[in-house]
């Protein structure tokens, strides 16, 4: 479970990134926000997920 929960957030990360280079290039203000905060969903998930760990441990 912890495992789909930290490729789920990885990959989170990754569209996010995708998404954000995309609206940069062709200027598109909201689809670069879009793909920040897409990053930032990817980065808590993964935060929890090692915290969630280190507790476990």
């Amino acid at each position: 479970m912890a495992g789909d929960q930290k490729a789920k957030g990885k990959k989170e990360q990754a569209k996010g990134k995708a998404k954000e280079v995309v609206g940069r290039a062709v200027g598109n203000e909201r689809m670069e926000a879009e793909g920040r905060m897409g990053q930032s969903k990817g980065d808590a998930r993964q935060a929890k997920e090692k915290a969630k760990d280190t507790f476990k441990h």
